[in-house]
């Protein structure tokens, strides 16, 4: 383009993946050719619009940054179609309060990053995915074009094998090595400082303060101790949980699988066998799957 002023006259497609861990934005023109990928905070929409809105916009202001020629402090949100893929999207009064935070856009589309995680992983054709990062959840996009879901009800009561599941399950044994029902071992004295408690006051305090982040945040430690008795049936564990989706998703076993998310790589080789043949490698991720989104909002390209 010769001229910011001509930049700005075009529509940018902005697809946005939000998670309780961070936010993935990749930004395009209105041809949907990729120009920019960014990231920031968690925009999770139990944490709220304005966070939510704050993490995505930051990211959008990296985004735009590297492109010639804009210095903007804030995104052109009036040229910009967004299509995000949200976790917390399911909760009306949450996604009614987003909607309603959101700046002057071009247009936008909300939906669920199961939904754009399921757009991104199989180029928009049937398949299943599990997502597991954070949270979890499974989808399927079934022949006749509908989605449905498994899990996903929130943390802690769902979000089975994800961070914060494996990260709150992880406790269980700080607990025991502070009592006495466990030995302090290498595994229970990584935990402990990982959330910087060494007494039963201190780790009391922190149980109580800890948010669905927070126990994500244990995951790490989890994994480098995986030969650990009470980690290893806790990983079992989690592939079974993983595999359970996978049969109610798809019972006809007739669909491929795909894991997206932070602990996909990870918890692959926990799922019980018959599952693990039907593994695929998602094409893209829910960032992908929005931005997808956001072009099919646009149409066919003007020009």
């Amino acid at each position: 383009m010769s001229s910011v002023a001509e930049r700005l006259a075009l529509r940018y497609l902005i697809g946005v993946d939000g998670g309780g861990s961070g936010t993935r934005l990749v930004l395009a023109d209105s041809r949907g050719r990729v120009l920019a990928r960014a990231q920031a905070g968690p925009s999770a929409l139990a944490l709220g619009a304005a966070p939510a809105w704050a993490a995505i916009e930051s990211a959008a202001v990296q985004a735009f940054a590297r492109l010639d020629g804009m210095d903007e402090t804030a995104p052109p949100w009036s040229s910009c179609i967004l299509a995000c893929g949200l976790a917390g999207v399911n909760h009306e009064a949450w996604r009614r309060a987003f909607v309603a935070a959101a700046p002057p856009l071009w247009q936008l589309v909300v939906e669920s990053d199961a939904y754009t995680a399921l757009l991104g992983a199989h180029q928009g054709a049937p398949g299943v995915v599990i997502a597991l990062g954070t949270g979890s959840i499974g989808a399927v996009l079934n022949r006749d074009g509908r989605c449905e879901t498994v899990g996903g009800y929130g943390f802690p009561a769902s979000d089975e094998a994800s961070g914060a599941w494996l990260g709150l399950r992880a406790m269980q044994y700080a607990q025991y090595a502070l009592d006495g029902r466990a030995s302090v071992d290498a595994y229970a004295g990584a935990l402990l400082d990982a959330c910087g408690a060494h007494t039963r006051e201190t780790l009391i305090a922190w149980l109580a303060a800890a948010r669905q982040a927070d126990y994500a945040g244990l995951a790490p430690t989890v994994l480098a101790h995986r030969q650990h008795p009470f980690v290893r049936a806790l990983l079992e564990q989690a592939g079974a949980e993983i595999a359970r989706m996978i049969t109610a998703l798809d019972p006809a076993v007739s669909l491929p699988v795909a894991l997206t998310g932070g602990l996909a790589p990870a918890l692959a080789e926990f799922i019980p066998s018959p599952h693990q043949a039907r593994l695929v490698r998602a094409a893209a991720d829910s960032a992908a799957g929005a931005l997808w989104l956001a072009q099919q909002k646009a149409g066919p390209d003007p020009s």
